[in-house]
């Protein structure tokens, strides 16, 4: 008997509708007509073990028994889905052959891996194990990917990541939890404190950027532009760009800070004659952006309707499992296999059908255009997310629904329209010794840009034109007619929303102070996955460490006073962003497994030493008592 392990009971079903009839359903299976069973994991059936199940001590939260670090790692079963890993525990020991149909991905490879090692089966069973990858649950998909299995072995290095990941999340997430739940209660705080590497520096971002909002003083800074005249009579706006004499007079964004300087400017060149010293002309062509990742949908999502990071991905969740209208969700990649390529016909006609706003600009859509996005070399476990072949009514789907497929089909149909073309015109003009500079752009074919949103192209077509730039050459006389000083005033950063705090989690890069890092995590994934950064988000709202001011995400005084008790280096993104580097050198084979767990482990003590010695005072009457669970019996 064939056994065929899926993550969730939806895509169980799925798998089980392809395969012949008749079907007998169980409990927690199918079995179909060829003998085959189909079996599922409810998420994870296995989770890491309590501190207490390695010593019955650290049941209470004592600071002598930190560091806690298990010889031997130990998994439990989840109360909550106990009857059904008890189901997939059978039907692995009767099984001839196991297939892993988890997601495709980290977390959907060790989820099912971990169950098959947890059920105790022979080395020879666990060798011969086959792996499915899927990434569309449509039926066509389903057989495709059921007639091309791989050697589940071929994935260890995927698995030995999900492992580390897990395991140094627990080492660092228990061991400073209560080492920090313990010194705030010792200083009056009330509840837990909890930290995570990932959680943690997310919190850092919020509260270094209320920091630096809330001691920010703005100056005013000046600019001077000038109305230049052609000898054919044709007048246009230049700005004056300073030169390096003028530094000692401007900040470090280059901004002149002076006003009797820029007041000067403007004496000097009113009324005098100056020459055109370079022309510039260039034709520019913009390609459509990829398709979405989560991250990038997931930001968009936010700017376009308003939806929390969460929101975006249970909407995907049931688009993709329910509805089956998109490809698998959870994904960190922007590109398409060429395999696919092939079936945008059909993906096509589907989104005319299931979108209708979108009919029009897919019947407009040149199919044998082929863009970036096609590329298998930058294709891994999982693709873009992208519409499925499959088309229903639109009236069958909820308004967020029908938003997030609209978002997902309109990114997709970009990819067959030529590419947004423009022209840069800029033309530098001396006056007076002085260096003005006018540019301006103009657009020469909208190509993919058609497809954007019709309240953007209304907000476009409503500015005035701007008139064109004179066609002069260098050398060219011009006169200065008139001047003016503009005085503008410098701004605070902005407050992060979801959509630009799912930005700086992605391109973390931007906030890692260590060079060496910053230049390694600009090809990384940044702090988390796209499966956990929803989740960490929301987490923060639960701890009370984070608040929304409308669109705005605030820390709360409890979460501005955690991360002022803590060391730098734990609220700092270096840290985690590194460790995401290392792990995915492990999925990559570049690092074994011992690499990276041994420095943390051997860290732990200095760090724990570290943080005693920060100051939890001011949490002092912060938080609240958790309120106590009536105790309900447990089988054993």
């Amino acid at each position: 008997m064939r056994l065929i392990i899926a993550e969730k009971p939806s895509v169980g079903r799925a798998v089980a509708d392809v395969l012949p009839k008749p079907h007998q359903k169980g409990d927690g299976f199918i079995r179909v007509g060829n003998g085959d069973v189909i079996t599922w994991c409810i998420g994870h059936l296995l989770e890491q073990a309590e501190p207490d199940a390695y010593d019955p001590e650290y049941k209470k939260w004592k600071k002598e028994h930190l560091p806690i670090v298990p010889v031997e790692w130990k998994h439990r079963v989840k109360y909550q889905t106990r009857s059904q890993f008890t189901t997939v525990k059978r039907l692995i020991k009767d099984a001839d052959q196991l297939v892993n149909m988890g997601d495709p991905d980290r977390v959907g490879q060790i989820l099912v891996d971990e169950v098959i090692n947890y059920s105790g089966v022979n080395k020879a069973k666990r060798d011969a194990t086959l792996r499915c990858l899927v990434n569309d649950m449509n039926p066509a998909a389903i057989k495709k990917a059921l007639n091309d299995l791989r050697k589940n072995t071929d994935f260890i290095p995927l698995a030995t990541s999900a492992l580390a990941r897990a395991r140094a999340d627990w080492l660092y997430g228990i061991n400073m939890t209560r080492l920090c739940t313990l010194l705030g209660q010792r200083a009056g705080y009330n509840g837990v404190l909890s930290i995570g590497r990932v959680q943690t520096p997310v919190l850092g971002l919020v509260v270094y950027r209320d920091q630096e909002i809330a001691n920010f003083t703005s100056k005013p800074f000046y600019e001077v532009l000038i109305t230049l005249q052609t000898q054919a009579g044709e007048r246009f706006f230049a700005k004056w760009q300073p030169s390096a004499a003028c530094e000692p007079y401007m900040d470090a964004q280059g901004h002149v800070l002076s006003r009797q300087l820029a007041e000067v400017v403007v004496q000097k060149v009113v009324g005098n004659a100056g020459k055109v010293i370079a022309v510039k002309r260039d034709k520019k062509k913009q390609p459509p952006p990829l398709p979405y990742s989560l991250s990038s949908l997931q930001i968009d999502a936010s700017k376009r309707f308003n939806l929390n990071a969460q929101k975006t991905l249970d909407i995907c969740q049931q688009l993709y499992e329910r509805h089956k209208l998109i490809t698998y969700p959870r994904s960190d990649c922007r590109h398409l296999p060429k395999g696919h390529y092939t079936e945008r016909q059909t993906v096509v006609q589907a989104i005319a059908k299931t979108a209708p706003g979108l009919a029009e600009s897919a019947q407009r859509a040149d199919l044998n255009l082929i863009s970036k996005a096609w590329n298998d070399a930058k294709v891994g476990a999982h693709h873009a997310i992208i519409p499925t072949s499959r088309a229903m009514s639109s009236e069958q789907l909820s308004r967020d629904e029908a938003h997030i497929y609209e978002l997902v089909a309109r990114q997709y149909l970009m990819q067959f329209y030529p590419a947004f073309e423009y022209t840069e015109h800029q033309i530098d003009s001396e006056v007076a010794g002085g260096l003005f500079v006018a540019k301006q752009t103009s657009t020469l074919a909208q190509g993919w840009k058609a497809l954007l949103p019709p309240q953007k192209k209304t907000a476009q077509a409503s500015a005035p034109s701007p008139t064109p730039l004179p066609s002069v050459k260098t050398g060219d006389a011009v006169t200065c007619l008139d001047g003016k000083v503009e005085e503008k005033h410098t701004s605070p950063p902005k407050h992060f929303t979801d959509a630009t705090l799912l930005a700086a989690m992605t391109g973390i890069a931007r906030f890692v102070s260590d060079p060496e890092i910053k230049k390694v995590l600009k090809d990384t994934d940044g702090l988390g996955t796209e499966a956990t950064r929803a989740g960490i988000i929301e987490l923060l709202f639960k701890r009370q460490f984070l608040t929304k001011k409308g669109k705005e995400i605030h820390a709360t005084d409890i979460g501005k006073q955690l991360v002022k008790a803590l060391p730098e280096r734990m609220v700092a993104p270096d840290m985690t962003a590194h460790w995401e580097s290392q792990l995915d050198a492990i999925s990559e084979k570049r690092m074994r497994y011992g690499q990276f767990m041994q420095p943390l482990t051997d860290g732990l003590k200095a760090l724990i030493a570290e943080v005693e010695g920060g100051d939890f005072s001011a949490l002092r009457g912060m938080g609240k008592k958790p309120m106590r669970k009536r105790k309900t019996a447990r089988k054993k």
